[in-house]
């Protein structure tokens, strides 16, 4: 009995045994094919990430050969203008980097009541280097014409350092180093522009004309300012500011080596005394720019002033709820939405200012700049009388139009009207002045902001702007009329005088001075090595 008890029992062990080495075996095989299914599926994700990145890198190689052809295009690639339109995108990707690194640094999360001043302080700080540098930077870049490439290399390389020194100011929160170098990243960004405008016409191929290039130019910086903002903002929420600026830092390094590896013709030869009429080389003044100059540069003084005025303007009466649909019991479009919907308009409104710059190929530059302040005066008048959500889009959106067209349309009447020895200097204070212009209507709109009024600031600009208007028409009569008196009174020494002399006089009645017959001397010696270009734009 006790025998088959432990046969039995040994008989049992052996069936749990069995059935213990079945489950076992089962679950490796279920553990095979579920490893193997793993692998299968690891296969398919790896290579639907695969053609997923091939698909990415096809589309985007797709639109940077789309972006080269419309850079490149109507002969860009021969004179390097396509190079530059590059690299001053590349440039103002940079500059947007750096700004919204530097928004979410000083000024985010400060109470609406306690934005003002800090806002202020920023601006005043942001007029000084101008009202200091003003004078200097214009001759130092003219000192350098044989150069320009490796100025705007300097500005590049300079704004890259800055960057990395704000990015180590970050953490312990050191301010003074923050502003200090967002002083120093404007004044090198001003510098880049000034150098940057004066260089055009040496890059100008012969059947564009000036405005049209400044468009071309303006627009894809645009375009790249645009992308950057949203993905700027999204690697500061994600790594914060610090790793912003030094992406900034390594972006602009490397724009400061494609910067000298512009073309040679860039660089303009330095010119003797004697070249340049025999007379000392003078500073540019609104003085001395002539006529046909200081009438686009008053323009656009109005234009950026009310510019400066409506940005702060607004924001601070939407964030104090002092427009109309704000006062409304659960508005649709709340603080957020209503700054989002009036920075889209202006996005906008540059965009459309500059395809319109584009499109306006041999229209008269003169006639565009008293156009944009015409119009942005009608619809500020429009939008004080009839102020809403509406109007206030209408008019973000008219006033970066008309801005981004008057300035193409300046910078082609500056690079047209002005002798390349003083160039870099007109630009400078023409830089200067617009930026003061800005700033002292950032200020001025942050004052009647208090007032929480929108008809009272808006007539009061509405009536700056109409007066500012009508001042030039008045003055561009008189001067027409003048011309035409003076024309007449040297009608009959036209008779007997050289054709040449005739035109050059008429060309220098009341408006050139030395630069037109600087530039005269230039066209008979063009350099016969350098591509094709259109010396008159």
């Amino acid at each position: 009995m006790q025998g088959g008890d432990a046969s039995r029992k040994w008989d049992a062990a052996r069936e749990i045994s069995r059935r213990v080495g079945r489950g076992v075996a089962d679950a490796g095989r279920a553990t095979a094919r579920a490893g193997r299914a793993t692998v299968r599926a690891g296969k398919a994700t790896a290579g639907g990430t695969a053609r997923a990145g091939k698909a990415t890198a096809r589309g985007a190689q797709k639109v940077g050969q789309a972006t080269r052809r419309l850079t490149y295009a109507n002969g860009a690639d021969r004179t390097g203008l396509g190079r530059l339109i590059e690299l001053t995108a590349g440039h103002s990707g940079g500059d947007a980097l750096v700004t919204v690194a530097l928004a979410s640094t000083v000024f985010f999360g400060v109470p609406v009541g306690e934005a003002r001043g800090p806002v202020a302080l920023y601006l005043v700080i942001t007029m000084l280097p101008f009202a200091l540098l003003a004078p200097f930077v214009g001759p130092i870049l003219d000192r350098f014409r044989s150069g320009r490439r490796y100025v705007m290399a300097g500005t590049l390389f300079g704004r890259g350092l800055l960057c990395f020194a704000m990015a180590a100011a970050v953490g312990p929160g050191d301010l003074p180093t923050l502003f200090v170098g967002a002083l120093g990243v404007l004044v090198l960004s001003k510098a880049y522009n000034v150098s940057r405008a004066a260089i055009m016409p040496n890059v100008l191929p012969a059947d564009i004309t000036l405005v049209s290039a400044n468009a071309r130019v303006a627009l894809f910086s645009l375009i790249s300012a645009g992308v950057m903002v949203p993905v700027a903002a999204g690697l500061t929420a994600w790594l914060g500011s610090a790793a912003v600026l030094r992406t900034a830092m390594v972006a602009f390094l490397l724009l400061g080596v494609l910067a000298v590896r512009l073309p040679r013709h860039v660089d303009s030869p330095e010119l003797e005394e004697e070249e340049a009429g025999g007379r000392p080389l003078r500073w540019r003044t609104l003085l001395n720019v002539g006529p046909a100059v200081a009438e686009a540069v008053w323009a656009n003084v109005a234009i950026r002033l009310f510019s400066g005025f409506l940005l702060f303007f607004l924001l601070f009466l939407v964030q104090d709820k002092g427009v109309p649909w704000l006062a409304v019991r659960d508005p649709f479009f709340d603080i957020p939405k209503t700054i989002a919907l009036l920075a889209a308009a202006a996005g906008l409104g540059g965009l459309v200012g500059a395809m319109v710059a584009n499109w306006t190929r041999n229209h008269s530059p003169q006639l565009i700049t008293l156009l944009t302040l015409a119009v942005t005066g009608a619809i500020t008048i429009v939008a004080a009388v009839f102020f809403g959500l509406w109007t206030a889009v209408a008019v973000s959106l008219v006033t970066a139009f008309a801005q981004e067209l008057g300035k193409l349309a300046l910078d082609a009447i500056v690079q047209r009207e002005i002798g390349e020895e003083v160039r870099s200097s007109t630009f400078g204070v023409v830089e200067a002045v617009l930026q003061l212009a800005w700033v002292f209507g950032g200020l001025v709109g942050l004052v009647l902001s208090l007032a929480e009024s929108s008809a009272a600031g808006l007539i009061t600009l509405a009536v700056a702007l109409t007066g500012a208007f009508g001042w030039l028409i008045v003055r561009r009569r008189q001067r027409i009329r003048a011309a035409r008196l003076g024309a007449e009174g040297q009608s009959q020494d036209l008779v007997v005088r050289d054709p040449d002399e005739q035109d050059t006089d008429v060309r220098d009645q009341g408006a050139w001075g030395q630069g037109a017959d600087r530039r005269d001397q230039r066209v008979d010696t063009i350099d016969s090595t350098k591509p094709l270009t259109n010396p008159h734009g």
